[in-house]
């Protein structure tokens, strides 16, 4: 496993020559199931470098045995060595066993396409230079006034505001608003032009290990991200009054304009709600819940990226004391994936694939959910730790 996470850049670029040879080669060998493949034959939004990465990782989810098969087969195969002829230029672990002997070349060619990559990459990728990197802000909806309470979601909370922080980011919180104040919170920090504004919905800070009082004026940096929490419906997150705010004109309000000082910048929102109330058959287990929501459509705006906790009509499920699948996985692949420097659409492949793996039911394959992603960001977006 440990040879292809070294080379994991390489590989990665020499097979966005040909995705579809390398998918079906290693379909054919049986190295990934037919539902992987499914799964990594299309992939919504993702472009051929995100499908490239997103079947290495699955490779090494696998463990040991099934890289060192790859391995094998990428230095066995006539069709792959014709087609990826630059696989020749990496120099694998002696360890591994192989058929067939590597052919070598000099370490300055293969440092020197590294680092042309890196370079490359780097031109593609949204720069965050600001301290902080910019705000997180949080709408946690947990005590409704006619429906039913959202327990767990403050676990919720508590690790995007860890893991956020870590990363570089001011994470500020709005507790349990009703659809008018989710609204006008929402505009007042789209803008920022009348902080006194804030008084009105209570914000809160993360500071330390806790939610404190507001510590100071927010202001945006080279990125926003944008955390709701609730119950759901059709195209829409609730306010704790049960009425509806349209999820399109959440993100229209962050819209880039001349005045905006968010213009160019990646916004990120990341919502926990069910996109329908569809589930299969099965007995549900009991400390699990849902937060039924329905359909989204992304706006047409460029840098945005928007995460549901499922895709469209089905239920997400929420723990009541560990938080909800989507959230959870999503900050633990964070913590993992950005000190790898990898970027956001790639660790929310691997939250795909690790959501759809869980079980709702005594059943197992009865009670699934599925994540989705959708973006318009022009670049890659990578978030990296923050030292203190």
């Amino acid at each position: 496993m440990e040879a292809v996470r070294r080379n994991k850049t390489a590989i990665g670029t020499i097979f966005c020559a040909d995705y579809g040879l390398i998918l079906n080669k290693v379909d054919e060998k049986n190295l990934i199931t037919r539902r992987d493949y499914n799964n990594l034959k299309s992939i919504n939004g993702e472009d051929i470098w995100g499908h490239v990465i997103a079947l290495v990782d699955k490779i090494m989810s696998k463990g040991d045995a099934t890289c060192e098969a790859f391995l094998n087969l990428l230095q066995t195969d006539d069709d792959i060595k014709s087609t990826y002829p630059e696989l020749k230029n990496i120099q694998w672990r002696a360890t591994i066993p192989l058929t067939q002997p590597v052919q070598s070349s000099s370490e300055d060619h293969f440092d020197g396409m590294s680092q042309e990559c890196k370079r490359i990459r780097r031109d593609e990728q949204y720069e965050l230079l600001s301290q902080p990197t910019g705000l997180c802000v949080i709408i946690n909806n947990e005590n409704f006034l006619d429906m039913k309470q959202r327990s767990g979601t403050n676990k919720d909370a508590q690790s995007l505001a860890e893991v956020f922080t870590w990363l570089g980011f001011r994470v500020l919180m709005c507790k349990d608003q009703t659809k008018e104040k989710m609204d006008r919170a929402l505009n007042c920090f789209a803008s920022l032009s009348d902080l006194s504004q804030l008084q009105e919905f209570d914000v809160k800070e993360w500071s330390g290990s806790t939610f404190v009082d507001l510590q100071g004026d927010p202001k945006h940096g080279d990125a926003f991200i944008c955390c709701i929490l609730s119950h759901g419906e059709k195209s829409a997150v609730l306010g704790i009054d049960g009425e509806p705010l349209c999820i399109k004109q959440i993100i229209r309000t962050f819209k880039a304009t001349r005045q905006s000082a968010l213009v160019s910048k990646p916004k990120m929102f990341l919502i926990q709600a069910c996109q329908g109330k569809g589930i299969h058959r099965g007995v549900l287990l009991k400390d699990l819940q849902t937060d039924d929501c329905h359909t989204l459509s992304i706006p047409e705006e460029a840098d945005i990226l928007v995460a549901t906790a499922t895709v469209e009509d089905y239920v997400s499920f929420r723990h009541k004391i560990d938080g909800s699948w989507f959230i959870q996985s999503l900050c633990q692949e964070l913590k993992e994936g950005c000190l790898r420097g990898e970027d956001m659409t790639t660790i929310l492949h691997r939250v795909n694939s690790e959501v759809s793996q869980k079980e709702a039911s005594i059943h197992p394959g009865e009670q699934k959910q599925m994540p989705e992603v959708r973006f318009t960001l022009r670049k890659r977006l990578v978030l990296s730790p923050r030292t203190a």
